[in-house]
């Protein structure tokens, strides 16, 4: 997220419909000392999401690069699809492909000693799995992916969200953009309820 980027007055929650795909990608520095090892590794982790930024059309709406602890990097991203993140996976003209099998290559030549840990996890939250809400945020995380809306299109507790199905009457409500900011004084979202009463969970 751009540093100055001004945050959206108000609540808002994500406009994400249908299922989402998240990844969770990253490596864990084993052997500081082995920067020889995690080095390229790092590398190619920033190659890849640099690769995907550069073509959309291979499915990734948004990623945030975070760290667990000074050994652990990672990035949570939030993709179109299962299958254009298989897809990128799999694809012989990406990077990630060519990064596997160097990877593998070392891992059968016995080269590979522990230096540099990796993991992933994929999450498929079909709708109604998944809700948000974000208050005097820019738009960040999932909403930072798809978009940000007020909060009082998806309900303003956390089960209304819950319940939303975009395919229903009344499914409304065009997203601002993904990760843009707004115009100044653009209102998105306006706290709701009195405290005690109407709030927004």
């Amino acid at each position: 997220m751009p540093l100055f980027v001004k945050p959206l007055p108000g609540y808002t929650t994500a406009a994400a419909t249908g299922d989402t795909v998240v990844l969770l990608i990253g490596m864990r520095v084993n052997r500081f000392w082995a920067v020889h090892h995690w080095g390229p590794v790092m590398f190619a982790m920033l190659r890849m999401l640099y690769e995907l930024r550069r073509s959309p059309e291979r499915g990734l709406l948004g990623r945030i690069l975070l760290t667990a602890s000074p050994r652990t990097y990672y990035v949570v991203q939030y993709w179109e699809s299962k299958e254009k993140l298989y897809g990128y996976a799999t694809a012989p003209d990406g990077f990630h492909h060519r990064a596997w099998g160097i990877a593998n290559r070392k891992l059968a030549e016995g080269k590979a000693r522990g230096h540099v840990g990796l993991w992933h996890e994929t999450y498929i939250v079909p709708e109604g799995g998944y809700e948000s809400i974000y208050f005097d945020m820019p738009a960040f995380g999932l909403a930072g992916a798809t978009g940000a809306i007020p909060v009082e299109q998806r309900g303003r507790r956390a089960a209304q969200r819950l319940a939303y199905r975009s395919g229903e009457p009344g499914a409304a409500g065009e997203p601002v953009g993904a990760g843009e900011p707004v115009a100044a004084g653009q209102q998105v979202g306006e706290p709701v309820g009195d405290a005690g009463t109407q709030g927004v969970s």
